[in-house]
């Protein structure tokens, strides 16, 4: 299976069927009998872990190297790179060049950084030069991995882009790394929010680029922009030859090679929302918007609209639809034209009902800035769309933003399929391998821990209501801390994050919150969260992509104490706030505490937890019917996000044809 991933990927560095301004790859469009296909099979094949038997000889072959590369020099070490450049360019990455230059890549690292390369590294290295994406378990170690596959792609003559979650994290990893690449005669580069375009462009220029999905991908709708009508290269090139009939630079220099690290949050849970450039509006009508809130604060639940809390939309009813038309008989304007006026008050009904501060957005700064709600960070310069994020700042009473008025878009799915070789790593993305074979034709393989796991399970518990939840989880942080432990207690939104912290102060428990209020003080946050007695409260944002270091006085204890107070929508990050602790074999243990009245038990089994709920009055639901009841939620939750993820994609290939941003076939 791996000599197979082998072919494909020396095929996708050799061959480029797109006409385009720089190299790319032009889309995949599976049919429907193939895209079924495709995901069973790549479902089954992950969970056999059949690709994991072509490992161990590839880390045989890197071994054999080992001697003769240690024993060099960082001349010795360049030179020999060079040397490699040719075969690795002609021969498309095959084993035999790849593996000599992992085993200099790990010799470089040893003497650089103190740090050589695992055999499940290697072997992590290996699925990402193959074009697979690479399950590795928390803390183990994948910055480390990419940069195998990244100087690799480098020599060949490839731009490499390390696409991570966030700016702290890209020049995090950019400056650590960069020795290493250095020794090969690689320059490094990164791109964060507010560079200047001359910035970008010489991040870009560099052999490797360290960035965030959201920066590399609006910099390439600034470069589809810039083009215009000038699409081809012998467009481009002739550009070059006449400055004075060519436009703005372009920032990028193709799409050539991308590891995409905590892919499962980048190419699934990101990918329904669009990415669009835009320019500002006209300025925001107040009044309009104030008058739309007024219309919705007098309608009625369930008589004049539904609620569709799973899908977060409002409908209007026939009778609501009634109201709002001999409301508008007294207005103006936009309230004039029956479709407009009922759009603008259904958003205003979201924005009402299904739109929530602290949980969704926070008010900072006089502005309304929208939390990601898988990360939970702060999502610099994102708005609501079709006159939602207007209303949103009319009901928190802030200074209207204009309207924005879409230049350019496109969605992950349809950005990442145009990477001539696409790779990745994370820690939960079996379950997503269907998914992830049919969007980005991209195979899962299993790496195997550097050390066995001794994290231990506490059990699950779901009680009554969230007070009864907040005074268990306060009693298990006292208990954890009383034992000199460490505790990191996750919870999904700001304002539950609040609320505990409140709860703990109320007891002289001593404790630090981390959800986006905070998201400036992460990394010192995190940094001293594994010292003893330390209490961390955090959301999603939990320090993901940075490990949780552990004193020697935790780690004689027991470890890191995890708790889970509400499971989320995916089971992956539940997993991945789990996977928080037991890095490296470190000791931890974890517990789940939840409440019937939870966001994904109330939208998703509603009923069934409001029936358990009352039986369970004096004692809590536990063991496997309460693991079971998550569950039965998470799958409702996933078959709709699934359904969404199917409409974005095709709606968005739909526009792309329309608006032709990206060549003939957009």
């Amino acid at each position: 299976m791996l000599h197979r991933a082998s072919a494909i990927a020396a095929s996708r560095l050799v061959h480029d069927p797109r006409s385009a301004a720089y190299a790319e790859r032009s889309e995949r469009k599976a049919g429907f009998f193939d895209r079924t296909l495709y995901k069973m099979l790549e479902a089954a094949s992950a969970r056999l872990q059949v690709r994991e038997r072509g490992l161990g000889r590839f880390v045989a072959m890197v071994d054999a190297h080992a001697g003769a590369a240690e024993a060099l020099d960082d001349v010795g070490i360049a030179a020999r790179a060079g040397a490699l450049r040719g075969e690795l360019l002609r021969s498309g990455l095959a084993d035999a060049p790849l593996a000599e230059t992992f085993a200099l890549v790990r010799a470089a690292s040893a003497r650089h950084l103190g740090q050589r390369h695992f055999a499940v590294q290697i072997m992590g290295g290996y699925a990402l030069a193959r074009g697979m994406l690479a399950e590795m378990a928390t803390g183990e170690g994948k910055t480390l991995t990419a940069s195998l596959a990244a100087v690799a792609a480098a020599l060949a003559g490839l731009p490499v882009h390390v696409v991570t979650v966030n700016d702290y994290l890209a020049e995090r990893d950019a400056e650590h790394l960069r020795p290493v690449f250095a020794a090969f005669g690689l320059t490094t580069g990164f791109c964060k929010h507010g560079q200047s375009p001359e910035e970008r462009r010489g991040a870009y220029a560099c052999d490797i680029t360290y960035t965030s999905n959201k920066e590399v991908a609006f910099d390439y709708l600034r470069d589809r922009i810039a083009l215009g009508r000038r699409r081809t290269r012998s467009d481009v090139a002739v550009d070059r030859l006449m400055p004075e009939r060519s436009g703005p630079s372009l920032l990028l220099r193709g799409l050539g090679f991308a590891i995409v690290d905590e892919a499962d949050s980048v190419l699934v849970d990101e990918a329904r929302t669009p990415l669009i450039i835009a320019g500002e509006g006209e300025a925001a009508d107040g009044p309009q918007f104030s008058s739309a809130l007024a219309m919705a604060g007098a309608l009625q639940s369930g008589r004049d609209y539904t609620l569709l809390s799973r899908q977060r939309q409002v409908v209007l009813t026939r009778a609501g639809r009634a109201a709002v038309e001999a409301s508008a008989l007294a207005r103006s304007g936009v309230f004039l034209v029956r479709a407009a006026r009922e759009e603008l008050v259904e958003q205003a009904l979201a924005a009402l009902h299904l739109f929530h501060r602290d949980e969704h957005y926070v008010v900072r700064d006089d502005k309304v800035q929208i939390v990601d709600e898988h990360t939970g960070r702060i999502s610099d310069g994102r708005s609501w769309s079709r006159g939602l994020h207007q209303l949103i700042e009319a009901k928190e009473g802030v200074t209207l933003t204009a309207p924005n008025v879409t230049h350019a878009s496109i969605t992950y799915q349809r950005f990442f399929q145009r990477y001539r070789h696409l790779s990745g790593m994370s820690g939960t993305v079996a379950e997503l391998a269907g998914e992830l074979r049919t969007v980005y034709d991209l195979r899962v393989v299993r790496i195997p821990l550097n050390r066995p796991s001794r994290r231990i399970s506490c059990g699950t518990r779901i009680v009554r209501d969230a007070a009864a939840k907040w005074a268990l989880v306060a009693d298990a942080v006292a208990a954890g801390q009383a034992c000199g432990r460490a505790v990191l207690v996750g919870t999904r939104a700001v304002e539950a994050s609040e609320a505990l912290s409140a709860v703990l102060a109320a007891r002289g428990i001593a404790h630090v919150v981390l959800n986006a209020r905070q998201d400036a003080h992460e990394a010192a946050i995190i940094a001293a969260a594994g010292e003893a007695g330390r209490v961390t409260v955090a959301t999603n944002i939990a320090g993901r992509g940075t490990d949780i270091r552990l004193s020697r006085q935790v780690r004689e204890r027991g470890g890191l104490h995890i708790i889970a107070t509400e499971f989320h929508e995916s089971p992956r990050i539940d997993r991945q706030l789990i996977g928080r602790g037991g890095r490296q074999g470190d000791p931890a243990s974890f517990e789940v505490i939840a409440a019937f009245d939870d966001d994904l038990l109330r939208r998703h089994c509603g009923l069934l937890a409001r029936l358990l709920a009352g039986r369970s009055a004096r004692a809590a639901l536990a063991g496997w019917r309460a693991n079971r009841l998550a569950m039965l939620a998470q799958a409702r939750a996933a078959r709709l996000h699934d359904a969404e993820r199917a409409r974005t994609l095709k709606s968005d290939a739909k526009l792309g044809k329309a608006l032709s941003f990206a060549g003939a076939e957009d």
